[in-house]
This record gives C-alpha cells, sequence and structure tokens, in this order.
C-alpha cells in the first residue's frame, strides 16, 4: 500500500463515480472520457490498498471501505470550489456567502434579496443552497439560516420565525370528492414525507417530519393515515402536494405565499408549534464585516416585516 497522499484527479474521479453510481456521467461531467475515470479509480484503489467501488447491476457502488471516506471527499471539494470562486470573485470585502437549506431559499430568501440588491448595490451575495450545516468557522460561508439546530455554539443568533406546521394539501384533493374537513379524513389517505435520516443535524426535525408526531400533537392520534411517499428533497415534496399527489407537512413560514395564493390550503385550520425555528447566525468576527452586518440587519428587518403584514 502507497503511504502518499493520492492524486487530487483519483480522488474526484471516485468521488464523482460515486455520486454519480456510473464511470460514464463521472467522465462527462469532468470532460474526460470514461476510460480515463476508471483508470484513475484504479489507481486510487490500488493507493489505498482496497477495492473502493463495486459494480450492482447498471451501478457502480461504494464498497464498504469505499463509503468511509465518500461524505468527507464530497465535502472537501465543495470547499474547494468555494474558495476557487471566492477567489475568482473577489471584491475585496463586498461579498459574502450564505448558507441555507433549499426549501427556505427558494420559497422565501431568493424572491427578496432583490431588494437587498437595490439597497446594497455594492455587495455581492452568493447563496450556497444546500442541506449541509456549513461550519461558519472555517469561513466557507459567512452567513447562515438554520432550522432546528439546537446549539449553535458561541455564534450571533438572532431568530426569523417560529415554527408552525400544517397539513397541506392541493385545492382539488381537499375538494375532492370526498370533500376532506377533518382530520379524521386523513385516515387511508396518501401522506407524503421528507426523509431527513441521512442529515445528522436533523435530530431536532426529524421526528416532527413524521406524521404520527404531527398527528399526535394536533390531537388526532387515534388517525390511521394510508402509505406515504419519501422523498429526500423538501421541495419535491412540496411540488408533489401542488400535484395533488398527497398531503404535506407544510412550514408556514416556508410555504406562506403558496397558502396565501391558494396553491396549496389547510383544510382542518390546525397548526402545531414544535418549538424550533428559524434563526440567522454568524461569527463575531463576521459580523464586524460592513457587508456581513448590513445582510444580517437586512433579514432580521424582513422577518419582522413579514410578521408585522401578518
Amino acid at each position: 500500500m502507497d503511504d502518499r497522499l493520492p492524486s487530487l484527479n483519483a480522488l474526484r474521479a471516485f468521488e464523482a463515480t460515486a455520486r454519480h453510481h456510473s464511470y460514464r456521467d463521472a467522465a462527462d461531467e469532468l470532460a474526460v472520457t470514461p476510460a480515463a475515470v476508471k483508470q484513475l479509480v484504479t489507481k486510487l484503489e490500488r493507493s489505498i490498498g482496497e477495492p473502493l467501488l463495486e459494480r450492482k447491476g447498471r451501478r457502480m457502488e461504494p464498497t464498504r471501505t469505499g463509503a468511509q471516506g465518500i461524505a468527507e471527499l464530497r465535502s472537501a471539494f465543495q470547499q474547494i470550489t468555494f474558495a476557487v470562486e471566492r477567489m475568482r470573485t473577489a471584491k475585496g470585502n463586498d461579498r459574502l456567502v450564505v448558507s441555507v437549506d433549499p426549501s427556505f431559499a427558494s420559497a422565501w430568501l431568493v424572491p427578496r434579496l432583490e431588494d437587498f440588491k437595490s439597497r446594497h448595490p455594492d455587495i455581492e451575495v452568493l447563496v450556497d443552497s444546500s442541506m449541509q450545516v456549513v461550519d461558519l468557522g472555517t469561513g466557507t460561508a459567512d452567513i447562515g439560516i438554520r432550522f432546528g439546530v439546537g446549539d449553535h455554539g458561541d455564534l450571533v443568533v438572532r431568530r426569523l420565525f417560529d415554527e408552525r406546521l400544517h397539513a397541506l394539501c392541493s385545492p382539488g384533493l381537499a375538494n375532492g370528492p370526498p370533500r376532506i374537513t377533518a382530520l379524521a379524513d386523513l385516515a387511508g389517505k396518501v401522506l407524503l414525507r421528507w426523509d431527513l435520516s441521512q442529515f445528522e443535524w436533523a435530530a431536532n426535525t426529524r421526528a416532527w417530519n413524521f406524521w404520527r408526531t404531527w398527528l399526535e400533537a394536533a390531537g388526532a392520534g387515534d388517525v390511521k393515515p394510508g402509505s406515504g411517499v419519501k422523498f429526500n428533497d423538501y421541495n419535491l415534496v412540496v411540488q408533489a402536494a401542488i400535484a395533488g399527489q398527497g398531503f404535506v407537512i407544510g412550514s408556514e413560514p416556508v410555504l406562506k405565499a403558496l397558502i396565501r395564493s391558494g396553491i396549496l390550503v389547510d383544510p382542518f385550520g390546525v397548526s402545531v408549534d414544535p418549538g424550533i425555528g428559524y434563526d440567522v447566525v454568524t461569527t463575531r468576527e463576521a459580523i464586524r464585516r460592513q457587508p456581513v452586518r448590513r445582510f444580517f440587519e437586512w433579514i432580521v428587518r424582513q422577518s419582522e416585516i413579514v410578521q408585522t403584514k401578518d
């Protein structure tokens, strides 16, 4: 076994193949041939001294040894990507990176960013839309918008919204037939679920993504719902609900626009407070920078405006 650090290209080839489950798709991403990707992976396997990938049907899957390094490699390459991006587009101190989960970014943050840009046209904002919780202490991101993460450590934290959870569906599904009006009507219905099992940080939110927990908190613990459909992306859960495919446990702060427009409806008029919410966080060092402080103050004010309108 070679004790030296393997080549970066070999590590990239392995990570891309494991993520795509395909030499060909990894080759398309890396702009090389599938044979070149396979050769790089083989080189890495010789360096490690163990097989890292194995074929299962038409898919390439990590072996037990290979799976040990996937998460760390993916995180490392994301940090390298951010580092290069920041060097390419750096404008002194007038740039900041905001780490936020995709559902909150698309439904709440992005539609309001134009207001921030009109007020601060000199500040460049890069939105890192990812389910991975970035360690703000590393400098990968300047500001994070976190949900349900209990321990923020030694950070500057402000609450944006307290969470309220509703059972939502499309108007067509609510109106039937049969018409849905009471929680008991959920018996036997398709319930849409968001799979958070892959995210370690989600311990506080995972329980509230189970329909049984929500029904018990809503006073309908005796209701026996039907089978569910599970997604690994909350936006897909919402889209399935909009398409009339079932009911979703909907976040009121995130989905407020869809609820107000009638695209999603709450047939029951019942909401549950899980005791968690959305916070904006940054480090004490980062908030000394004017762009970070301005964005921090702006997003807190935006949340206050929304709640005042309510």
